[in-house]
This record gives structure tokens, sequence and C-alpha cells, in this order.
């Protein structure tokens, strides 16, 4: 009896102790953002004071992740401006992000983001554990706690998922102790993928050869072939698709049915994840390793380049063996160094993974000894799936994107993918990446029935004209297709999809600065200026701003050339003095089309934004349709009095999409998401030919 209320006595004792143990919240500053936080999940303390201007919100109820949290949670009810806990859970990036008012604060609008955040009350959900410490996206590492040590792992940008959220271990060195923290996976709606979880070699060696791959992907033999064998031939050992294939004695070789498809034809950019908790497997080699030397590389092409390596069972052992000896080829071509171009590499079958990012290795030498230890996946060839995951976690500060270098997405692909890659590739399309495709031993004309989506790469590739695809009839063949494929990688005029909406632009804004708009409505136009020119990403590379004012008269307030960054360019729309005056608006447009868009880039969409409060004095048709024949896209934006008929005629046809009205200058912000986001779906919706 003795030793059993003795042992009753320690169970309680024991469970007193586990119940005391609380979760250590850490406390952020309001102006800390979503996606400046690496965790996909955690809890947060808010301190008082946040519910300011100056900690900007952008959406309702769903948040882009650029958006201060605890203001955010201001806005949605959660807290007040006392302060307090939240829970924070990183979503997918959203189309389009409605801004209202509420709870005191004013959110913003915003046409399209990466990432988004849910929050709500601070309370831990079951089965998950939530970080103590947070991690947040650096170049630097971040100190983690696991168990009573400390770990350090890379720092990443946050993430974008699609639906699900799961927790499960972050792995820390191989040896040490994992603390659960919550990551997230993105998974098909219908589906639900298992987590990864670290096996030993031979167990993920086991479970790979039992994979089963669809009839419709393409089986084909595992061999260097022979030139002596037809399609037929391949087609017999299409049927195996239980296991993963052996090397045959014989080899086989499909006759080559076409050419190298070289042509030239002439053709017309992060919040992601870190490696450890993307959900899919990662490398060692994440970690940069100590190089033997930095190179300088070649300056005359600096662009950050990631290869998605084809590792599906459908190339086979031997033909990954020339893959990978095409890759070091390139690398070796390219001439890799800090000031010229870097290259990653991720390898992708069932799901992607970073095999090294753009900072790993700084000189050819060292890339070509890491693709060489490369070791295959298997797995089908979900090639949508592997985009998708470059375009949220690739291409971050802290994997060693430079943000100057234009980035460069080249896919590998044996004869064809086996997922859907149209919505993949528009979105990192409209991200800034140039999309090129590689693809060996197309399908031939009796295997097209099985190809899930025909004319894949003109649906996937930066552009249709030919440049961004190139085909190979043999995997023999490849290496004949390394100084084309670097030729017009290191073409940085022609990698167009480098440019967004919000980086490629001259934006001229013609302001009325008459005598019926007053010096108080006047500060009001000025902060609708200057809200507008905050979501452009402004340099002398990027878009550039110019301002003219007019009465009677018409003032240049600064050119394009002016200024560069975006701080300047506010300081500068803050200190135009008020003018005062009669309206002349054709004579305004004139002036600018002449002062300002003569003198833009040829590279830059010329895009004019007029605010006026009254009917002109002249006329305005001829003027805005002169302006109109030099490629200008016009927008107007009347307020009060201003004339309805004018604003048409100022404005780019459709006119219910470059014209606005509102009732009061206090209106006036009301505007701002709706004309960014009408100038990014009109430069979105070019033609990609």
């Amino acid at each position: 009896l003795g030793v059993f209320l003795t042992c009753t006595y320690t169970a309680k004792e024991a469970t007193k102790k586990t119940k005391k143990a609380k979760l250590y919240v850490p406390q952020i500053d309001c102006d800390v953002k979503a996606g400046k936080i690496i965790n996909p999940e955690f809890i947060v303390k808010c301190p008082p004071g946040c519910q300011d201007v100056k900690y900007r919100v952008y959406g309702t109820d769903i948040y882009a992740s650029f958006s201060s949290v605890c203001n955010a949670a201001i806005h949605s009810g959660i807290i007040d401006n006392t302060g307090g806990k939240i829970l924070v859970q990183k979503v997918a990036g959203h189309s389009g992000y409605r801004g209202s008012f509420s709870n005191g604060v004013r959110s913003l609008s915003l046409p399209r983001w990466r990432e988004s955040f849910l929050v709500s009350e601070g309370k831990p959900r079951k089965g998950v554990t939530y970080p103590s410490t947070l991690e947040y996206s650096s170049s630097k590492s971040t100190a983690v706690k696991s168990g009573n040590d400390h770990v350090n792992v890379p720092a990443g940008n946050a993430i974008r998922n699609e639906y699900q959220t799961t927790a499960v271990p972050t792995p820390a060195t191989p040896a040490a102790t994992t603390t659960p923290t919550p990551t997230t996976t993105t998974t098909d709606p219908s589906t639900t993928l298992p987590q990864p979880t670290t096996t030993p070699a031979t167990t993920r060696t086991t479970a790979a050869a039992a994979k089963t791959r669809p009839g419709l992907h393409r089986a084909r033999d595992m061999a260097f072939r022979s030139t002596s064998t037809s399609a037929s031939n391949r087609n017999i050992l299409r049927h195996n698709t239980g296991v993963q294939r052996q090397e045959p004695v014989a080899t086989f070789q499909r006759a080559a049915g076409s050419p190298a498809h070289l042509a030239m034809e002439t053709d017309s950019w992060k919040p992601g994840l870190s490696p450890l908790d993307t959900g899919f497997s990662s490398k060692e080699e994440l970690n940069p390793k100590p190089l033997e030397s930095i190179s300088q590389g070649n300056q005359n092409c600096k662009v950050d380049l990631s290869f998605l390596m084809d590792g599906s069972w459908s190339i086979g052992k031997r033909r990954f063996q020339l893959q990978k000896r095409f890759l070091g080829n390139v690398a070796q071509a390219l001439g890799i160094g800090s000031a010229g171009p870097l290259m990653g590499i991720v390898q992708y079958g069932d799901d992607p993974s970073t095999e090294f990012n753009l900072k790993t290795y700084a000189n050819s030498k060292d890339l070509r000894n890491a693709i060489e230890k490369i070791q295959q996946k298997g797995g089908l060839s979900n090639v949508g799936k592997a985009l998708s995951f470059v375009n949220k976690n690739f291409f971050l500060d802290a994997n060693g994107n430079r943000g100057g270098a234009p980035n460069v997405v080249v896919v590998m692909v044996d004869g064809w993918p086996t997922d859907r890659v149209e919505e993949a590739s528009r979105l990192a399309r409209e991200s800034g990446i140039n999309i090129f495709f590689v693809t060996v031993e197309a399908a031939a004309q009796s295997e097209k029935q099985n190809v899930i989506e025909p004319n894949f790469v003109d649906k996937a590739v930066c552009r249709t004209s030919g440049f961004y695809s190139i085909s190979v009839p043999s995997w023999f063949s490849l290496h004949k297709v390394v100084q084309p494929l670097v030729k017009r990688v290191c073409d940085t005029d022609r990698l167009v999809c480098s440019k967004t909406c919000l980086n490629s632009a001259d934006i001229g804004f013609v302001i009325d600065g008459s005598s019926s708009v007053g010096t108080g409505n006047f500060r009001t136009v000025l902060q609708f200026v200057a809200n507008i020119s905050k979501e452009f990403e402004i340099s002398d590379t990027d878009t550039r701003i110019g301002a003219v004012q007019y009465t009677y008269e018409q003032r240049l307030e600064f050119s394009f050339d002016k200024y560069s960054t975006k701080q300047d360019v506010l300081n500068a729309i803050k200190r135009i003095s008020y003018w005062s005056g009669g309206t002349s608006t054709g004579a305004a447009i004139s002036y600018a089309s002449e002062q300002l868009f003569s003198k833009s880039k040829p590279n830059k969409r010329k895009i004019m934004i007029l605010i006026t409060d009254g009917r002109s004095y002249d006329d305005v048709s001829v003027p805005a349709m002169a302006a109109h024949q030099n490629g200008v896209i016009a927008y107007s934006i009347g307020v009060a009095w201003a004339a309805p008929d004018e604003l048409e005629a100022i404005a780019t046809d459709p006119d219910k999409e470059h014209s606005f009205f509102v009732d009061e200058f206090d209106n006036l912000y009301r505007y701002v998401n709706q004309l960014i986001q009408n100038i990014c779906t009109e430069f979105n919706s070019q033609p990609r030919n």
C-alpha cells in the first residue's frame, strides 16, 4: 500500500508540473509585417499603440503578408489599441485584397500578392506546438530553441500556402533533438500529402522502388538506348508501372524523329518559405559551404538562375547522369560568380526539393562538383508543382536572390509533365520570373493522347515566340544546346518577364492646381498621388515618377529622371506647392506629352494620371488623342465639378476602366487600389507573342 501511495503521489506531482508548463508568447513590435516572419503559424503578443496609419494594412479578413500584423489584428477586431495575444496563420496569396474601414483602422486594397495571413484569437490550436522564438527573414542565421539547446537554421522569408496547416518537427542538425513547430504544406484541395520524415537511406530506397506511376505517364526504358529501336519498342516497356525499372542488359535508342528545334526567333520579380519549413524534403547543400574561391564571374550575364531538374523515374539512371553532365557544362559556360550569374538547382519528381540555392556556390568549379553528387529522387514529373515551389520559395533574399538581377527558371522535361503547368506558370511570370523550357524526347504522335496538357510549353514559357523553348530530339543531342541556351539566358534585354506592372512604367501625374481646388484639398490630392506612387517599385531602372501642375499655365514639378528612390519621390510630392489659377487641361496634356512622355524610355509603359475638379477652358480631346497615338495610357480622375464628357475624352479606351469620378476630394483614397489594379490587369493581359 505504501509503495502504491508513493507512486500515486509521484504521478500527481508530475501531472501538476506538466499542467504548469505554459506557452511562452513572444512579443513583436507594431511595424512587424507577417512576411518578415518565417514561421507559418505562430502566437504573438502585440504591444499597445499599434492603431496608427503608419502601420499599413492591406485587405479585409485576409491580409497581404506585407501588412502590419498587429494593426491587421486591430482592423479585424481580434484586439484593440491596448494590444494583446493573437494567432497568425499564413495562407495562399490572393489575386485581390479589398480595403475597408473597420475598428478605427483604414486598410488598403491591393491587386495581387504572393502570400496572405489570417489573424484570430490568441489561443493554441489543439495538437499544434507553437514556437517560443520567432524566425525572421534575414541572410543571417536565427537562433531557434530546441529543448534546452539552440541550433542555427538558415532564415528565409514567409510562406504562401494553399490549403492546410499541420504541425511537424523542424529539422535541426542530423544528430540533434527536434522541436515540433508548425509548418505549412501546399496540397491539392482533394488530396492531403503526407509530411516528409527523415528515414534511413535503405528505407527511402525501398519506398521509392514501391512507387506506382500512372499508366499515362511516360514509362520508358531506363538505359542508354541504341539507334536500332523505334517508338514501338519503347511502348512495350510502358506497361511496367509498378516499381523502379532496372537497367536492362541490352540497350535501346528511339530513332531521332526530327532535328533539334533551336531557332532563335525574335521576341518582341519575396516572401517565401524557409527551406526547412516547406513541407518538402530539403538537402544539406542548402547551407552555404566554404568555397574554394569566390569568382567575379561573367559580368555580362548577371542573372539569378534556377534549373528545374527532372528526377522522375521516366528519365532513368543513365539519362539522369546525362542531365547532370549537361547542367555542369551549362554552369561552366555561364561563368558563375558573385558579379555574374548565380545558379541553384531544384529537383522535382512527385514533390520538388532544393538541391542548393543561389548563394551556396560562387564559382563554376564548386557548382559542377556539387551537381555530380546529386542523387535521383524518382516519382512522377510534376512540373506545375515544381514551378509553384520555385515561385514561392526559391527567389528569396535569404536564398541569395539579388533583386537587381533578372530571375530565370529553366525547366528540364523528359517527355511531358504529369500535372498541369499553365496556372503555376502564369503566377510565376506575373511575379517577374522568366521561364524557359528544354524538352527532351517529346511525345511521339502515338503518345500524344497521353499528354495531360497539350501545348504545355507555349502555356508555360515567358513568351511564345520560340526564344524561350528548346526541343531536343534525344538525350544524345543535349550537349549541342549548351551554348544556345546560355546565349538566351544571358540576353537580359530580352528577358521581358522580369518586367511586372509595378516595375516597368513611367508614370506622369498631371495635377489640377486651379483656384477651385483650394489649399486643403490640394494637399489631399498630393496624398492621393503619394499613395499611388508608393505601391510601385521605384528606381532609375524600374518604375519612374514625374509630375506636372497646371492652371492657365503649366509647371514641371519634377521629371522622370529627377528622383531614383521611392523616398525621394514621396518627399518631392510632399514639397509641391499649390499654385492657384484657371483650368486649361488641354494645354496641360500637351505640356506633359512634351516635357514628360517624350523623354520616356523606350522599354517603359507610359502612363498619365490626370486629376481635375472642373471643366477645362480649352479643348481636351485633340491633345488627349495625340497623347494616345504616342503610346500614352491615360487615366482621368474627376472630382466635384469635373465634366464627365471631358474625363471620357482624356481616358484611354475602354473609358470605364480608365476614368473615375468622386463627389469630393476626401473620397479620392477609394480609387487608389482600383487604379493600381486596373494598371496591373491591363499589363498582365498583354499578348505573350
